[in-house]
């Protein structure tokens, strides 16, 4: 079985994956000349036994640690600061993120924060503040322990305004770790709901991934091999869960993060809005808005929704087989259809809308979409 061993990726992160990577952590860090690393985790995590066990496994073996997990669950500026200012007061010499997207991406931005001191928001990426990110970070480690995100080999974090909830960018390929240790053994416990929300998650970017409208053929492929092992391993994951289909889903979530360059759309507009004005759960909001959104974007797109209905292994090869596919998903995953399942409200629909139509994620979509279509897909997801 090809899962019980480790093995090496580079594309371009170094990636140590497979049952037990984690236990190389210490010896990387040793041979690193790092002996003084800040670990960013969320408030869950950091109350796990597996976490208390990597923290004791590296205090044990002589290296000083210090644990920052005092951030949102869709992180929020003030979050960047907090543990820039543990950074600052503590001569922390790396930046080890472990935990899901919350945590890797406020991981990524205190590597960035920590030489470049302006306002955090001067180097988002969607006002070309990716030039400013010019001085050297500290030496960046990533370990996920959620198959959803896949921000272990991103270059980029999303971090909301405080205050307006709109949510940035921060993107520069120093932001990349170094290396990542993906140790499917350390998403064996996540509770069902949590297993399916990050899976629709990774499937969600595989999607629009290969539906973007810029020519990328190198990231439609892993697209394609993305949704194939979702197809295969999520509803086991979620509830029957064992070490291949842990694993098929944590390669999954790498390779939605990976193809995910190339643009993304529609979907995420739609969930974006619903974290930072809701705080709803990233993974559930693509979750309940992937069929509508993907049956937006079926027209003038049939051929390309014929190449995911094969990926999935569907009987009816087209655009309708794939919502009615991803309505049955979430059923058999216990995932609501309707966004007032979730906590939205009527009177939330404008604000919504707007928000929608001002995010960064569906320029990239296959087809335009208006602030018109925003509502009228809030309304029909409703």
């Amino acid at each position: 079985m090809i899962f019980d061993k480790i093995h090496q990726f580079n594309f371009p992160t170094t990636i140590r994956f497979g049952a037990g990577a984690i236990r190389e952590l210490p010896a990387y860090l040793k041979a690193n000349g790092l002996s003084r690393p800040l670990v960013v985790t969320d408030p869950i995590v950091a109350s796990l036994p597996f976490f208390n066990t990597i923290v004791e496994d590296l205090k044990a073996k002589g290296f000083s640690v210090t644990v920052f997990s005092d951030i949102h669950k869709n992180p929020v500026k003030s979050d960047v600061y907090k543990g820039t200012e543990v950074w600052d007061g503590d001569s922390r010499d790396s930046v080890i993120g472990i935990g899901g997207g919350a945590a890797l991406d406020v991981a990524r931005a205190i590597v960035l924060r920590v030489n470049h001191r302006e306002d955090l928001f001067k180097y988002d990426d969607l006002i070309g503040g990716d030039v400013f990110v010019t001085n050297e970070v500290p030496h960046f480690i990533t370990v996920p322990t959620t198959s959803g995100t896949g921000s272990e080999v991103g270059r980029s974090a999303i971090i909301s305004d405080d205050e307006t909830h709109q949510k940035k960018i921060l993107f520069s390929p120093k932001l990349m770790a170094k290396i990542v240790f993906a140790d499917p053994l350390l998403t064996m416990d996540l509770p069902p709901h949590i297993t399916a929300a990050t899976g629709m998650d990774a499937l969600t970017h595989n999607m629009e991934a290969f539906l973007a409208k810029n020519y990328h053929p190198l990231c439609d492929g892993i697209a394609i091999e993305g949704m194939g092992l979702i197809k295969d391993a999520l509803v086991n994951a979620t509830h029957h869960p064992d070490v291949e289909s842990r694993s098929k889903m944590l390669l999954a979530s790498m390779m939605g993060a990976i193809a995910f360059q190339k643009g993304l759309g529609v979907v995420h507009s739609l969930a974006h809005p619903l974290s930072s004005l809701l705080d709803t759960h990233h993974g559930l909001a693509n979750a309940v808005n992937l069929p509508y959104g993907m049956e937006f974007n079926i027209a003038g797109f049939e051929d390309r929704f014929i190449r995911i209905a094969k990926a999935l292994g569907l009987k009816d090869e087209n655009g309708a087989g794939v919502v009615r596919y991803l309505s049955g998903l979430n059923s058999t995953l216990g995932i609501p259809h309707h966004l007032r399942e979730i906590g939205v409200k009527m009177e939330h629909i404008d604000t919504l809308a707007d928000l929608a139509f001002a995010d960064f994620a569906h320029p990239n979509n296959p087809k335009p979409v208006s602030r018109e279509d925003f509502k009228a897909l809030y309304l029909k997801a409703y």
